[in-house]
């Protein structure tokens, strides 16, 4: 099933270990052409002798619709290493080499479920990871990061529950005023901030999400956490049991209003890597939108990296294509409030820190003191011009 976000309390994995493709790689279906073939790309499309050589990205989980336009960077001949769960190829803009190569890099159990900023600092080999703004806030004293583009506007996750258990029940509020319980992850962030918001009861809590469908499906009459883009179609379509629709309500739509895995840099990288960033955030917004116009190619990779890895995680085409369309439809990828697709409204950022810096504060987390939103995303790299609807 979908994703149990995995944030720092989840504790530290060991730094993963360093290895050549050699042996443990296999060429994915790139269309028969080599990078070789492809047009090169020229002026600020061309990357090489600007960013690294490789550009690593490292994403929260295993390979999923949600981060279609990291995927689609990648270009035909792709490797899948299905020992480090990652897949590489030319990074490429438009049918044309950009000059690097791109590697977009499994989170989740790849990394023994390390939060993607102590990921970032533990392995100084990825350029960018995604980086949730509560995540950001999170870690800020100690593992700074900054954000540089926001492929999605807001956050696809959701409370379910069965509208047939529960004909009455139209919003969160309503599953807080029946005091039934809500199941959710262990280690999240918007607990607190549904309890504070008075929406359910702390009583209601029970942290015994797995991602397996076996406690909702026996016990319908429970809420439970997920994704919008996953379990409204794995629920009525794969999973035999169940075999029918689920209802929810989205987080973003009571206040959970962070940035979902904006693509962020360690912070005292983000001079250095400027000069890259100008040239690539804008490629980045570009592949979003080419993603969404046409998500089909990039979903047939993404899930043949989760066959090759072959790791107990199941994605198929049609949960990817649902996500696709569903994150239109939900504006889960939409033109920002500030212009762009891609794009951070910094007021937004400031108002989310304001929200969660003294609830991650009274937990424990090390919140940097102080801190205000250009601590932990720009937009100066934007191309206000990339917008969905405008090519």
């Amino acid at each position: 099933m979908k994703r149990v976000p995995a944030p720092a309390a989840f504790g530290l994995a060991a730094a993963l270990l360093a290895a050549t493709l050699a042996g443990c790689s296999s060429s994915g279906p790139g269309g028969g052409s080599s990078s070789a073939a492809l047009p090169p790309a020229t002026g600020d499309e061309l990357l090489s002798g600007v960013c690294p050589a490789t550009v690593s990205i490292q994403v929260d989980w295993e390979p999923e619709a949600e981060h279609g336009a990291m995927y689609h960077l990648i270009g035909p001949d792709y490797t899948v290493d299905a020992t480090h769960k990652r897949v590489s190829g030319p990074l490429v803009v438009a049918g044309k080499d950009t000059g690097v190569k791109v590697e977009v890099r499994a989170g989740g159990a790849a990394i023994g479920f390390t939060a993607i900023p102590a990921q970032m600092y533990i392995d100084k080999s990825i350029t960018l990871g995604t980086v949730s703004t509560d995540g950001a806030i999170n870690s800020s004293a100690n593992q700074p990061t900054t954000a540089v583009v926001a492929p999605l506007r807001k956050s696809p996750q959701m409370l379910m529950w069965d509208p047939a258990s529960h004909p009455d029940w139209q919003t969160i509020a309503d599953i807080g005023a029946s005091g039934a319980p809500v199941v959710v992850a262990k280690a999240n962030f918007y607990s607190p901030l549904l309890v504070a918001k008075g929406l359910v009861k702390q009583s209601q809590l029970d942290s015994g999400y797995t991602g397996a469908p076996a406690r909702f499906v026996t016990a319908p009459t429970i809420a439970q956490q997920g994704f919008a883009t996953a379990e409204p179609y794995i629920y009525q379509h794969e999973v035999k049991s169940w075999g029918k629709p689920i209802k929810y309500q989205l987080l973003a739509d009571v206040g959970y209003d962070i940035y979902p895995e904006p693509l962020a840099v360690r912070t005292g990288d983000l001079a250095a890597l400027s000069p890259c960033l100008k040239r690539l955030v804008p490629i980045v917004q570009r592949s979003q939108a080419d993603y969404l116009a046409d998500p089909g190619p990039t979903n047939k990779l993404i899930t043949d990296a989760v066959t090759q890895y072959n790791d107990g995680w199941t994605y198929s085409e049609g949960v990817a294509g649902y996500s696709a369309t569903t994150m239109k439809q939900l504006g889960i990828v939409a033109n920002d409030s500030s212009g762009p697709l891609g794009g951070m409204d910094m007021a937004r950022v400031q108002s989310t820190i304001d929200t969660f810096a003294p609830i991650l504060a009274g937990s424990g987390s090390a919140v940097r003191p102080g801190l205000k939103a250009a601590d932990i995303a720009t937009d100066q790299f934007l191309d206000p011009s990339i917008k969905l609807g405008q090519g």
